[in-house]
């Protein structure tokens, strides 16, 4: 019996599934053929991949926005793909499209970021003579760090999905075709992601008394919604309501009526959140922390991935710079603690 629900499940999706929507039965398959599995469609057996790497683990104690914050409810990287796989798989549901697809792909698109956030990217992109982004690195996680240098060996379509997600401070809906993952669900992460981030920053910032509701802009907030679940309520039906117009699903979309509040409330956020002078003081301390501990693992690259067979026999800098990726902030912390602060000496 067992080897049928697969097959099932795949039925159910040529049946019930958008005709652009990926298909479990039409994956362009992995890097390395595997025999299937008797009850998991591909899709799923990558998004439990994910959610039992080591990788994933890490993100709770992965910073967000806010450094080390010491409040309980604030956001780590953890609880961000957590909260954009919620709106993806929202967003996919209304759509007809993959749960399961999109659903791996949102978990696993920010397993490359670095302790800090965006600093520590920063940070790395400076130092390694290869540049540094998180969405490179986070399908370096997927293809080779995890399992001792073996991978997770996951789909085509959800390593498309992961290398496609990031838009930096440009277009959250690509303008053109090469900007864009190959399948729909891919591309609904990505706009899952922005959906996500806008609020939940706004949220914490708000929590954190960096900024304060009535600074909000308030033509975003008039358009938006003037609080966060009617904000991510507004955007997230747009994109269903402006994408489903089309019956032919040619591309995900967002309305112009969206485009300038959802602009204007990004800019704000870099303004007066990323860039604010508090934040970035905190950053400051972290890019040493990180600078610091890069330049003794290059000259001690035996202390880095010490027992990995693979990487062992890589670059010295691409060692490192997996090695200090991979760390979450506490463990950078502890580690720069250990290696440059003294020690009081205990007398009996």
């Amino acid at each position: 019996m067992d080897s049928g629900i697969r097959a099932q499940t795949e039925a159910i999706e040529n049946q019930i599934l958008h005709p652009r929507a990926a298909r479990s039965s039409l994956s362009l398959g992995r890097s390395r053929p595997e025999k299937e599995g008797e009850i998991r469609t591909c899709f799923q057996r990558d998004r439990d991949r994910v959610i039992h790497s080591k990788a994933f683990r890490r993100l709770k104690y992965k910073t967000q926005v806010f450094l080390a914050p010491k409040g309980d409810h604030y956001r780590t990287r953890l609880t961000h793909v957590l909260e954009v796989s919620q709106i993806a798989r929202t967003i996919a549901r209304a759509l007809r499209l993959n749960e399961d697809l999109t659903e791996a792909i949102a978990l696993a698109h920010d397993l490359g970021h670095t302790p800090f956030g965006h600093a520590g990217e920063a940070v790395l992109r400076h130092i390694h003579p290869g540049g540094f982004e998180h969405f490179e690195q986070s399908l370096r996680v997927v293809d080779v760090l995890e399992r001792d240098g073996k991978g997770l060996n996951l789909t085509f379509e959800v390593r498309d999905g992961i290398i496609k997600h990031s838009k930096g401070k440009g277009n959250i809906i690509p303008h053109t075709p090469a900007e864009a993952a190959s399948t729909l669900e891919g591309q609904v992460v990505r706009v899952s992601d922005s959906i996500a981030y806008l609020n939940h920053d706004l949220d914490d910032a708000l929590r954190a008394q960096v900024i304060r509701k009535s600074e909000i802009p308030s033509g975003a907030t008039r358009v938006l919604g003037d609080n966060y679940s009617a904000r991510i309520d507004t955007m997230v039906k747009d994109v269903i309501h402006e994408t489903a117009k089309d019956a032919g699903l040619p591309g995900l979309r967002m309305s112009e009526k969206l485009a300038d509040p959802i602009e204007v409330l990004r800019r704000f956020l870099y303004e007066r959140v990323y860039e604010n002078e508090g934040t970035k003081a905190e950053f400051r301390k972290a890019k040493k922390v990180l600078e610091d501990l890069y330049a003794y693992f290059f000259e001690h690259p035996d202390e880095a991935f010490h027992d990995h067979p693979i990487l062992n026999r890589e670059d010295p800098h691409r060692v490192v710079c997996d090695f200090i990726a991979g760390m979450t902030d506490r463990f950078a912390l502890a580690t720069y603690e250990r290696l440059f602060m003294p020690r009081q000496w205990t007398v009996y």
